[in-house]
């Protein structure tokens, strides 16, 4: 969660923006970026650039699952409340925080990266939200729950 200085200059800015995703959408992808970035890290994967960026493309991928740590069955209907129901949708966010100054980009950041990276009806689709909620409990021998980290904010 971030910080309550954090929250209210995030909560000032989108006042100032009025986008179509409500306050809580910029928090979940702003909060959603370190599970993000320790999802890349756990799969072996390599972050780009430096060891605080992310592609679109692995962003979107940890922010499906810190929706599904954090809201399990919940995580569609969550989303869809918040005007989420694309991966653009998440770039859209992203790029408004980059813009406000609470996350930052490479030169080769781009929108498109966020264009169509999964299909929400698919990786949100109750099989599947059943399958990776019972594979995480059988992980983590169902006494752990992952949370999410807030990413170092800009200035």
């Amino acid at each position: 969660m971030p910080s309550k200085e954090k929250r209210d200059q995030l909560l000032a800015h989108h006042k100032l923006a009025k986008g179509p995703y409500p306050y809580e959408a910029l928090t979940f992808v702003h909060a959603g970026f370190g599970h993000a970035s320790k999802s890349a890290l756990s799969a072996g994967g390599q972050l780009a650039t430096d060891d605080r960026h992310l592609s679109g493309q692995q962003l979107c991928l940890g922010l499906m699952e810190f929706a599904i740590d954090q809201y399990g069955m919940m995580a569609p209907v969550v989303l869809k409340r918040w005007n989420v129901q694309r991966t653009d949708d998440f770039g859209q966010i992203v790029f408004a925080l980059i813009e406000l100054g609470a996350l930052s980009k490479s030169p080769n950041d781009s929108i498109e990266d966020f264009r169509s990276v999964f299909d929400f009806a698919e990786v949100f689709s109750q099989d599947r939200l059943r399958k990776h909620i019972l594979g995480s409990r059988n992980s983590t021998g169902g006494s752990e729950s992952r949370t999410g980290h807030q990413m170092g904010s800009n200035g």
